[in-house]
């Protein structure tokens, strides 16, 4: 069950970016922080590629902008580079330990890459900086999810869903933590709340299976007699 749940798991973990400053977007053409809202614009819109090139002229220019390395590190991630999106966590930790994405952004990396134990490390750590930073909870509930932990990556939810009762991310891994346990009913439930939160097209087809399956009785087996 494990391997399974690790396969849906790709993809799953959104794109945790600093946000520009409304004044960012009026930057001087040229500027780090010019190059910063133009790249934050190309991630959210999906082309991470061109983000990234965005980011690395924002560091250019303004090679202590730490924001710059958390974004960068983002975009590395939803491109499954791994190790460079952990290098690029490192340097901005380097220039600011206090940054709770730095560590988040991290987390999702190393369970992109089946450090797990890093992961929750680094979760904890974005949570001692920022309790009510759901995400970090639902990144960690992704790690004990993949270790076989289930309790704990519920308990991880609850907290998460706690903090926002709307994040649609928090019913589909425990929706998946139930459905490891074997606890039916409450993962089609959370599965079904997923459906009507999230605007990811391709997870909601990933639940909507993962419903299909569940409702679907197992097959029965009839014997032959044997003369």
């Amino acid at each position: 069950m494990v391997r399974r749940l690790a396969i849906i798991f790709l993809g799953v973990l959104p794109l945790i970016i600093i946000a520009a400053l409304p004044s960012c977007e009026r930057a001087p053409e040229g500027s780090a922080e010019w190059y910063f809202a133009r790249a934050l614009q190309l991630s959210n819109q999906g082309d991470f590629q061109t983000a990234i090139s965005n980011y690395t002229q924002a560091i250019k220019v303004e090679p202590l902008l730490a924001k710059a390395y958390v974004n960068r590190a983002a975009a590395y991630d939803s491109l499954g580079e791994y190790d460079l999106a952990i290098a690029d966590c490192n340097k901005a930790l380097s220039l600011d330990s206090n940054l709770p994405l730095a560590y988040l952004n991290r987390a999702s990396a190393y369970n992109g890459k089946g450090d797990y134990e890093n992961a929750i490390e680094d979760c904890e750590a974005a949570i001692q900086l920022d309790n009510k930073l759901a995400q970090a909870y639902i990144n960690r509930s992704t790690a004990y999810n993949l270790e076989g932990e289930y309790g704990k990556s519920i308990a991880d939810c609850n907290k998460a869903l706690e903090i926002d009762p709307g994040l649609a991310d928090g019913y589909y891994h425990r929706a998946l933590a139930y459905e490891a346990l074997g606890n039916t009913d409450e993962a089609i439930s959370d599965f079904n709340v997923f459906i009507n939160l999230s605007k990811n097209d391709t997870l909601i087809a990933s639940a909507k299976l993962e419903i299909q399956k569940l409702s679907t009785p197992p097959p029965t087996t009839t014997g032959t007699n044997s003369r």
